[in-house]
């Protein structure tokens, strides 16, 4: 093993040169995480690992009627979605690096950014970002480029689990990240209005927010453009066929999990960062775009226009370190959005709506439990207000066989006893009233 007996020459002299030893690489790592042992158990045979990995598969709750949301959503996905990224020359093809070779994976790519734009109202699209939750990192990011400024508020609205992904991310950054309250479920624009100043680089909102709310932030768009400032929109896909998209607003930049467009929710990816932006910030976008030309011979032909990473131009300009290709799970949101159509989507996100509705008002008909904003519109989430914690009326739902939401109580204030409830369009009359009756048995 001389490759390796060498290796670990070279990365002891460097230690040695920096003063650190061995053990010092692993300080950081707590104690109680350390492995103990490496005593291994024997190996398997195949079957024997197939066997195993049944066993441990079939472990998994995934009988649950789901009512669960809060950024990953149970839609139904067409046959013909599997049937497309199936093919092998789509799911075997890594990155387009040779385009007299990827001609297919170069337009699939094109085509799915066309059908983003065409979505939120925006001009120019990338080919594309890990989730929903970097991504908005990656506007931010980008945001705070365009104007060279350090300042960056952000709304209580927004996913909490983005926010602490933008927080995590940050951190060691000289980024000043300040978050502004909700006032009865929507933003509120007297904190945004006295925070926001020249110094202040972008305002990051969700529509609909993490409450379900729907807001429209035109007002909000018009005050950081007085600024200098960008407004940064974190929106739910599936929700634009009915409600008035990022671009109509004035956003400047555009991000969204791509999951509910095609992709199952599949214990947690892989899944699919949306971004869009208006054409004059396109070269401060990260990522890859791809642009249609025509070869010698005057035949259309596609390209990567643009590709600001690290690996592409000197590092000190690279808009950022995205590496990993996620075009299956784009060619997912593509194959989708192509299938629905305008109409299909605009109905897929009417039933959800008319079914939220429905089981909003059905559940908020139990005795001791109350819709906490009530009056204000929803697309399809909404939150209740129980009699009791959330986190534990939950966990007896699961002994029932329903994934009855999301409880608000690790992530906010005096919300314990609330729950986030999703409707998609999966989801039927009888499912809900069948909620309904759990709900009170439990309660």
């Amino acid at each position: 093993m001389p490759f390796i007996s060498n290796t670990t020459e070279q990365q002891k002299q460097m230690l040695d040169a920096i003063g650190l030893p061995m053990d010092g690489l692993f300080a950081d790592i707590p104690a109680e995480l350390m492995a103990k042992s490496f005593d291994l158990p024997a190996g398997l045979s195949e079957q024997e690992v197939r066997n195993r990995l049944a066993g441990l598969a079939g472990a998994n709750s995934t009988d649950l009627t789901c009512f669960l949301g809060g950024g990953f959503y149970d839609h139904f996905i067409p046959a013909a979605v599997y049937a497309i990224t199936s093919r092998s020359e789509f799911y075997t093809a890594y990155t387009p690096y040779q385009p007299e070779l990827s001609q297919g994976t170069l337009q699939s790519i094109y085509e799915y950014q066309s059908v983003v734009c065409r979505l939120t109202e925006m001009e120019v699209a990338n080919a594309s970002l890990y989730d929903g939750g970097t991504a908005l990192y990656e506007a931010m990011m980008m945001a705070l480029r365009i104007t060279g400024r350090r300042r960056v508020i952000i709304d209580e609205g927004v996913n909490p689990i983005y926010r602490v992904m933008i927080r995590s991310h940050t951190q060691n950054l000289k980024i000043e990240l300040e978050q502004t309250r909700c006032e009865g479920g929507l933003s509120s624009r007297t904190e945004i209005t006295d925070r926001i100043d020249d110094n202040t680089a972008a305002v990051i909102v969700q529509n609909p927010n993490f409450f379900g709310c729907i807001d429209d932030f035109s007002d909000i768009a018009a005050l950081a453009h007085e600024r200098g400032a960008l407004l940064i929109v974190s929106c739910y896909p599936i929700s634009l066929g009915l409600l008035k998209t990022p671009g109509a607003m004035g956003a400047d930049i555009v991000t969204g999990e791509g999951q509910s467009l095609g992709m199952p929710m599949s214990f947690g990816g892989p899944y699919l960062g949306l971004m869009a932006a208006r054409k004059q910030h396109v070269r401060k976008m990260p990522g890859r775009i791809v642009g249609q030309t025509t070869d010698r011979h005057g035949r259309r032909a596609f390209v990567l226009t643009l590709q600001a990473r690290e690996q592409h131009i000197r590092r000190e300009k690279a808009t950022s370190n995205i590496c990993s290709n996620e075009a299956l799970c784009a060619l997912s949101c593509l194959a989708y959005l192509s299938l629905m159509g305008r109409e299909g989507l605009r109905e897929t996100a009417q039933l959800c709506a008319d079914k939220a509705s429905f089981a909003c008002e059905r559940l908020a008909a139990i005795s001791g439990v109350e819709l906490r904003f009530n009056g204000k519109a929803f697309f399809n989430e909404f939150v209740l207000d129980l009699p009791c914690a959330a986190q534990d009326v939950t966990a007896r739902l699961i002994e029932k066989g329903f994934a009855a939401g999301f409880p608000l109580g690790g992530y906010y204030e005096n919300m314990a006893n609330s729950l986030l409830v999703c409707v998609t369009e999966k989801r039927s009359a009888r499912q809900i009233e069948t909620l309904a009756e759990a709900l009170e048995s439990v309660l």
